[in-house]
């Protein structure tokens, strides 16, 4: 098993001390209700910041009431993490209150290989990794370096524990869902605040149930459950809900087949996902070194789970289910297919047996460039063992894969564990190539040198995002989304078109065989996990000896400097920098790749905002007009024209904006350019709120249809800023110049707390205020 030594937070009296308080406040909050609880419901009331009392329920509206949670542990990456130290040190405290931990997990670029791509990585980003190393060290946060592993395969093996609370500032964060863990991706700020010991607030989720029957078969596999939730859902249709699956199909699956499921929630909006505590559950734990955790979880096994009186009542009539859940859905996994989706979007899904019809239908390039296996979605012992049966079939017949085949083993403990148990062999005798056990072409850290520019080619993967310029910066290719055994299948064949289930492959002595589907594979290594030291860093125990390194003229880190408070005014005659056309996602306002490296230096990554997102004007990227010269130019440098002149400005956007990654940049680069305001459609969970924790007004169209009303030339102006209230409606003025002025009016999620975000330009100038 892998090290840890993170100030002993995984010693089962610690956890019991939680459990007992879970306990505590489930037992009070069910006497209250008198009624069967959900498995989400039990965790968000076990870690209330308040006491249970008896108007609880009353403010307990699904979708519309705040509530104050309190955490257990803080999860940062090594890209979020920089500016969220950042703002922690400017709380002034000397000590982290809630456990967290650094992964270094986002910098280490795909070119060559695995060793090779990690020794350049340590040079190039020397700098960053000393201040993260430093900073954990002086604060008492674990550190795990460059190398060790993807942040959520490294929580799951060493953190993640049933019945557990946790933030992280990744939007993959809810993969610890699939060990029973309620695991919320969040902005860097709401993390710093936690670990300031201030409480975590939390729009009280709505409910998606997902009744689970019957047992995956063939070539199907977990991916293919939350493929095909993707595609019923859509990217918005989990919006601040809780995803929870339950039903007799939960227990065939593996603990890192739920955290495949749990991790991809990201991918249709919802808050978190979870599985219910089980037997495989407790075999993963006690395989990764946590026996002591398991007999706790089993001795509390009716607290981890849902009522199971809720299960029988559904079964009995469907109609139950609303009394519990705000929508459920069924599936049957005895009946589920095999899926593949994509491009250009997570839900776009079909039956990989309606692959070859879509890609005539629609155009896509047949032609596979590249096969990438593993990332933090599907690299687990079991994903491999299954990859690399396809791959034993294949080397059978003297077949090596048609195209490059990468594979990213998501930690080293399972680098380590398939080398000396050969699945890695296996693959690397078709041809795989191993990269570093990190983010890499997952993220857009893929440095595609075989490729020119422009060129439109398909790719097929294991991962979890496929929007436009994600994965190798370039929009025109189109990411198509499978598992590792079906990616495998698909490298050998070729072609999207391929299809495993029923196509034949031509052996080298000529002949015609067709692909089995992959053996049940083990869940738990039969030798168990391999042992692996020298990747973490424990806090300093004389943390008072220890500075934290920023190089006085350093061009990756920059100090920050807090945002100014509300004027007191009303915004008038606002310039509209950008209106944005259909999806926006944070990789779009703030793209990644090449400006990973400036992610703790806010200055210079402000130079990439809206470098991705469609002007809704002309129908161009990246760029727009300056309505006071009418140059054409890019959004970053109008921003910077009219932040030098004085001028406030907004941003309009379309459904679901800000859809995707946590990243906090897509709201503070913003701020820091003088945005004021931002008017969408409709918001993504964490998007809206780091606008909030920024201080940029973030409003949505009481009629959305009024988005089309918008003109490039506009001035906008919003009134009733000094009588902002929660659920109070702002009003708006457009005015089209010699056309006069057209009223429309705002809609607001802001409740009282975050209002005062608002009036004083951010919510980390409340905590300094506090501190001072």
């Amino acid at each position: 098993m892998t090290e840890r030594n993170d100030l002993n937070y995984t010693q089962s009296d610690v956890i019991a001390e939680i459990y007992r308080r879970l306990q505590d406040n489930i037992s009070r909050f069910q006497t209250i209700t008198n009624r069967p609880l959900t498995l989400s419901e039990k965790v968000l009331i076990g870690h209330l910041d308040h006491e249970v009392g008896p108007d609880l329920e009353n403010n307990l509206a699904r979708g519309k009431s705040y509530v104050l949670l309190r955490p257990d542990r803080v999860a940062l990456q090594d890209v979020t993490g920089q500016m969220t130290l950042l703002q922690f040190m400017q709380t002034g405290l000397q000590h982290t209150k809630v456990p967290t931990t650094v992964h270094c997990d986002h910098l280490i670029q795909a070119r060559v290989e695995g060793d090779q791509d990690t020794r350049a990585a340590l040079h190039e980003n020397s700098e960053v990794y000393q201040f993260l190393e430093s900073a954990s060290r002086k604060y008492g946060i674990g550190f795990w370096k460059p190398g060790a592993g993807i942040i959520h395969q490294v929580v799951l093996e060493n953190y993640a524990f049933p019945g557990g609370l946790m933030i992280g500032t990744d939007s993959h964060t809810p993969n610890a869902g699939g060990l029973g863990m309620l695991a919320i991706g969040v902005g860097g700020l709401d993390a710093a605040e936690v670990m300031a010991g201030l409480p975590w607030e939390l729009l009280y989720p709505k409910r998606i149930g997902v009744l689970l029957t019957g047992a995956l078969n063939g070539w199907t596999s977990p991916k293919d459950i939350i493929l095909h939730v993707a595609s019923i859902l859509t990217v918005a249709g989990g919006t601040n809900s809780i995803i929870e699956y339950f039903g007799p199909g939960c227990t065939t699956l593996s603990c890192t087949g739920k955290a495949t499921i749990t991790n991809m929630g990201a991918e249709i909006g919802a808050t978190t996902s979870i599985f219910p505590y089980d037997r495989k559950m407790g075999e993963y734990l006690v395989a990764t070194g946590r026996s002591e955790i398991a007999e706790l979880a089993n001795r509390h096994f009716n607290m981890l789970q849902q009522d199971p009186e809720i299960e029988r009542e559904i079964l009995r009539n469907r109609e139950n289910s609303t009394k519990y859940f705000d929508q459920l859905i069924e599936l049957n996994l005895s009946e589920l297919e095999p899926y593949i989706v994509g491009p250009h979007t997570p839900d776009l899904a079909r039956p990989v047996s309606r692959m070859a019809s879509d890609v005539r239908r629609n155009g896509y390039v047949n032609e596979i460039s590249v096969a990438l296996i593993g990332s933090c979605t599907n690299s687990s012992y079991e994903d491999m063992s299954r990859a690399a049966d396809v791959a034993e079939q294949a080397n059978a017949r003297g077949l090596k894969t048609r195209i490059p085949l990468q594979v990213t083993p998501g930690s080293e403990m399972i680098r380590t564990t398939i080398e000396r148990d050969g699945q890695m062999d296996l693959l690397k005798r078709i041809g795989a190539n191993v990269l570093a056990n990190a983010c890499g072409p997952c993220i857009g850290q893929w440095q595609r040198s075989e490729l020119k520019t422009g060129v439109p080619n398909s790719i097929v993967t294991s991962y979890n995002r496929n929007f436009p310029g994600r994965n190798d910066g370039r929009r025109e290719t189109m990411n198509f989304i499978t598992s590792p055994e079906m990616v495998i299948a698909l490298a050998l064949g070729g072609k999207l078109s391929f299809n495993p289930l029923k196509d034949e492959l031509v052996a080298s002595d000529g002949s015609l065989f067709r692909l089995e589907p992959p053996k049940v594979a083990p869940e738990i290594p039969n030798l168990g996990f391999a042992y692996v030291a020298d990747t973490f860093v424990a806090p300093a125990s004389d943390p008072e000896n220890i500075k934290v390194i920023i190089g006085k003229d350093s061009d990756r880190l920059q100090e920050l400097e807090s945002f100014p408070a509300w004027d007191g005014r009303d915004f008038e005659d606002l310039a509209i920098l950008a209106k944005v056309a259909g999806k926006c996602t944070t990789d779009h306002i703030s793209p990644a790749g090449a400006w990973l490296m400036y992610r703790g230096h806010l200055d210079k990554i402000s130079d990439n905002l809206l470098l991705g997102a469609v002007n809704s004007f002309n129908g161009k990227i990246g760029v727009g007009k300056n309505v006071f010269n009418n140059q054409i130019a890019s959004f970053p440098e109008i921003a910077r024209t009219y932040l030098n002149q004085g001028i406030k400005w907004i941003i309009i956007g379309d459904m679901n904006y800000g859809e995707g990654s946590s990243r906090e940049h897509a709201a503070m680069s913003p701020r820091y350019l003088g945005c004021v305001a931002v008017i969408a459609r409709s918001f993504a969970r964490i998007h809206e709120t780091n606008l909030k924790k920024q201080g940029v007004l973030a409003t949505t169209f009481a009629n959305k249809s009024d988005f089309e009303k918008v003109r490039e030339d506009d001035r906008v102006s919003i009134h009733g800023l000094s009588r902002l209230e929660p659920g109070k409606p702002l009003k708006c003025l457009l005015h089209h110049g010699n056309q006069g002025i057209e009223t429309i009016w705002l809609q607001h999620s802001y409740n009282a707390a975050q209002i005062e975000w608002f009036k004083m330009g951010s919510a980390l100038n409340i905590i300094r205020n506090r501190k001072t």
